[in-house]
């Protein structure tokens, strides 16, 4: 670990350890600079030095990695692919070494897809590194200094600009007008204002306003700021200190295919013991020649192409994620989707636009509704559901121009629609100026802005001098609306004149607004003699109140209908998120979560031990104010019920929760290169609706992969029936094994390939989300095994027999009961598309492209073996005549017919398994 930094013991350490977790957020400055053995003119050099020995560089240590040989052999450490390999060693045995070829091509082709396809978790870590400042500005002897991010100590003070990447943790000294962007912390889209004075000391991560944050983005202002955590004891260090220590889940098709082939190896290996102990002991056959019958036994047996296939399944499951904007870091990940039935969303850009947007407007008489999408400057405003004419509301004119003219932003017409620069809320009132009918460029055209008092923590408004050409002057401000209201002395009536100021109608207005979790600004204005060409604070007095704008981030259209088809599906949906209790409640309501009463906070969970956290996890639906331990602890709650989880993320915040859920989905566009490497799944449209689309291929994929372990095991379980009903009964074999090893290549490669391509079973989204310990053989399953093993058993000595009783050789008997084998599992293959439903229609007759192509590939090579003269010496085998072909076709449409039947009585009874 060349870049681990040192630990030593010292007491200095020691206390850096203790400082970093003080509440430094809640302690006035000078106690800060007291307690840091410091002052505001910064440490000496020397100091510096000798604190960077102590503490350590301004970095996180890496970890130490594997290498890529190991990661790859990893690979191989699987039950069934041992299996793979012992069914290669016995091809080997038997000399069909093209076999043996075939089976660790696949082997290895498994592994080599694996590798490219699993992400290494430790480049969570590596991603979340590079967030660190490569340079700061800091105060150093007294002057001001460029010096390396990785040489800051606690105590430096560290000066700030509009786009600066915070260096390390800082207890802020002085902020002019500062606003950070914290999102990949907190999740918040809006950047959050800062200032110097302490704050509570449980306040919330994104609470903390006297804190800037390293790895977050100063949007803009000024600061300085005190170094109170470096390195792993910043916060960000902190989330890296959890991903190291999060334990990383298999998934559920992992640990059923584990289980499922540790027994199928173990059944395999009592049975050819059994068998073998038997004709030694019991039957007195030759030991050698019933040892290559047991190794005949347990190749017809061992399903040699299913992890093949189960790997190509899943690979055609990368590929319909990747249409539905999902991409797959993990193979084996796809079908854990299947079986989610929780998904913890974020709300920021996930559930939401990441658009602010006006949505309501309160005047003096009136409190309108406003349409529209996004930035777009275009949509309906409604009164009581009905669409008016701004034109014919004067106040809505008023407050237009000053949403025009009190604002720095800028709106952009790209081809993926409107874009804001600047502040996304600024953006936002500019589009509502341009609902209520304002041309932006043309009014900015006819007023000139003289001076302006830019927006800052302290004030908390913005207001603006413009003049027209036609002599007139207005100041225009906007602002929170408890400072506007203490600034006003008039308001502005629907008729266009001036009244009183009502201050409690306001304060009433502005919660009824905020209690939907919108955002509250308020607007006013000032006529001023047009000689007035420079603005002070005491001009902005004396104000009239035009009215109150809320804004909010939207919901997405699509994520309330993918919000339901998760309800319909069984799968229950939780938002988690960085914003406030009342905004996060409104989403909620909006996009249809079944409980938005009652929303638990960050604070709210650390109150709460596991025990308790566990029973509210089960009832609570939307999560507000939360940091990355929360997120983490829910994830955690939510296994702890035995539930599939899956955790939507896009900031350095959720890495943590990403690694621990069972199914990790970071987002694509917005989302963090750590978060993206601590997921199984990257969102290319970052849209909670894609999620939803990726459960459906993932239930898809599950229900592929039951499909080919439904067809396979019946058809080697009736192979090997045949072989030990005959070597039980001391009968000649019906079927060779180089006849058998011959069907178990060409079907599996062909006919249970097909299987990975079916398409989306009906009400595939109205079933339940599975147990995640149920096993893949279910009791329905082990049922469907024994009835079609018995059926290809009889099938297959049934014409066996009829072939010796009309006088055929040993040669044709063998040939009929090898075709019959093919034919049964061809019609198998037709039945198994639909485990849910009928067979017995037209699409199930049809099939899908991939189907027919199998089925006339495998046809084509049979009749080649059966009637090829050089196969025909290979294989033992001999021309079959047509009757007897008609014969043949006639026991796979008799095989199912019977399956069918048995299923539709199990389809009326009721007792088909729907997971």
């Amino acid at each position: 670990m060349p870049n681990a930094s040192p630990e030593p013991s010292s007491p200095r350490k020691q206390a850096h350890r203790e400082q970093a977790h003080q509440d430094w957020h809640a302690k006035p400055a000078d106690t800060v600079l007291d307690s840091l053995e410091t002052s505001a003119d910064g440490l000496s050099n020397e100091e510096a030095q000798a604190r960077l020995e102590a503490y350590g560089p301004n970095r996180l240590p890496e970890p130490e990695k594997r290498s890529a040989l190991v990661r790859f052999l990893r690979h191989f450490h699987n039950i069934l692919i041992y299996v793979l390999l012992g069914s290669a060693a016995i091809t080997a045995l038997l000399g069909h070494f093209i076999d043996t070829g075939v089976i660790l091509a696949v082997v290895i082709a498994n592994a080599v897809i694996g590798f490219i396809q699993e992400g290494k978790a430790e480049e969570a870590m590596s991603a979340i590194r590079k967030m660190l400042a490569l340079r700061a500005s800091v105060m150093r002897d007294g002057r001001r200094q460029a010096v390396a991010g990785d040489a800051l100590v606690p105590g430096d003070i560290v000066l700030l600009e509009a786009g600066d990447k915070v260096p390390a943790d800082l207890r802020l000294l002085e902020a002019r007008g500062l606003k950070i962007q914290e999102a990949i912390l907190t999740g918040e889209s809006v950047p959050v204002d800062k200032q110097a004075g302490a704050v509570a000391a449980d306040a919330a991560l994104g609470d903390r306003a006297s804190m800037a944050f390293s790895g977050t983005v100063v949007t803009s202002g000024q600061a300085r700021g005190v170094v109170v955590a470096t390195g792993s004891q910043t916060e960000i260090g902190r989330i890296s200190g959890m991903l190291s220590t999060v334990e990383e889940l298999t998934t559920p098709l992992v640990e059923q295919i584990d289980s499922f082939g540790r027994w199928l190896t173990l059944f395999i290996l009592l049975v050819a013991g059994l068998l073998l102990a038997y004709g030694f002991f019991v039957a007195h056959f030759d030991f050698a020649e019933m040892f290559m019958a047991v190794v005949g036994l347990s190749v017809a047996a061992i399903p040699e192409g299913l992890p093949a296939v189960l790997t190509i399944t899943l690979a055609v499951g990368v590929r319909g994620m990747a249409k539905r904007n999902a991409i797959v870091r993990r193979l084996p990940a796809i079908e854990t989707l299947g079986s989610v039935s929780v998904i913890c969303s974020d709300k920021t850009g996930t559930l939401t636009r990441n658009e602010m947007m006006a949505a309501s407007l309160a005047t003096q008489a009136h409190t309108f509704d406003i349409q529209g999408t996004g930035y777009e400057p275009r949509g309906a405003i409604h009164l009581e559901d009905v669409p008016v004419d701004a034109g014919e509301h004067g106040v809505l004119e008023a407050m237009g121009r000053t949403a025009v003219l009190c604002n720095d932003a800028f709106l952009h017409e790209k081809d993926d629609g409107w874009r804001a620069e600047g502040d996304p809320m600024e953006g936002a009132l500019l589009a509502l100026a341009g609902k209520i009918g304002f041309d932006i460029g043309a009014e900015r055209a006819r007023w000139t802005r003289t001076d302006a008092i830019p927006f800052d923590a302290k004030h908390r408004f913005m207001a603006t001098l413009d003049h027209d050409h036609e002599n007139n002057a207005f100041i225009s401000v906007k602002g929170a609306p408890e400072q506007i209201l203490s600034m006003c002395a008039e308001q502005r009536t629907a008729e266009g004149g001036r009244e009183r100021l009502d201050r409690d109608f306001w304060h009433d207005k502005a919660e009824q607004i905020a209690a939907q979790g919108q955002r509250v600004l308020a607007f006013a204005v000032k006529p001023v003699d047009p000689s007035h060409t420079v603005l002070e604070f005491d001009d902005v007095d004396d104000l009239i109140l035009l009215g109150l704008v809320g804004l909010i981030d939207p919901p997405r259209p699509e994520a309330i209908e993918a919000v339901e088809a998760c309800r319909k599906a069984g799968i229950r949906v939780k938002m988690i998120t960085g914003d406030h209790k009342g905004t996060a409640a409104a989403i909620g309501r909006q996009i249809g979560l079944q409980n938005t009463d009652e929303v638990l906070t960050g604070t709210d969970l650390d109150s709460m031990d596991d025990t308790a956290l566990a029973r509210a996890v089960l009832e609570t639906d939307v999560f507000a104010r939360t940091n990355p331990q929360h997120k983490l602890r829910l994830v955690e709650a939510l296994q702890s019920h035995g539930m599939t989880v899956a955790m939507t993320g896009d900031g350095v915040n959720d890495a943590p929760a990403l690694k621990r859920a069972d199914a990790g989905v970071a987002m694509g566009i917005t989302g963090s290169e750590a978060a993206k490497e601590a997921a199984e799944f990257v969102l290319a449209d970052d849209n909670f609706a894609s999620i939803v689309a990726a459960v459906r291929e993932g239930r898809t994929v599950y229900d592929n992969i039951k499909k080919v372990i439904s067809w396979t095991l019946p058809t080697n379980g009736g192979e090997a029936m045949v072989i030990i009903a005959a070597l039980l009964f001391g009968m000649t074999l019906p079927i060779t094994p180089i006849q058998i090893l011959w069907i178990n290549m060409i079907t599996a490669t062909t006919l249970g390939l097909a299987l990975a391509f079916e398409p989306t079973e009906p009400n595939t989204m109205k079933r339940p989300p599975r147990p995640r310990k149920q096993p893949l053989l279910t009791g329905s399953l082990a049922w469907h095994v024994v009835l079609v093993s018995l059926l290809f058993l009889f099938g297959v000595f049934g014409m066996y027999r009829y072939a010796i009783d009309r006088g055929y050789s040993i040669e044709l008997a063998r040939t009929i009961a090898m075709n019959t084998l093919v034919v049964m599992e061809i019609f198998h293959l037709f039945f198994i598309r639909n485990i849910y439903g009928t067979s017995l229609n037209w699409q199930t007759v049809q099939g899908t492209k991939t189907v027919w192509i199998t089925v006339i590939a495998v046809t084509i090579a049979q009749f080649a073996v059966t009637y090829l003269p050089p196969l025909q010496k290979i294989f033992a085998t001999e021309p079959v005549p047509f009757l007897d072909g008609l014969l043949i076709v006639a026991v796979g449409v008799a095989l199912f017919a019977v399956i069918e039947t048995e299923k539709q009585i199990r389809l009326r009874a009721g007792d088909v398994r729907t997971s």
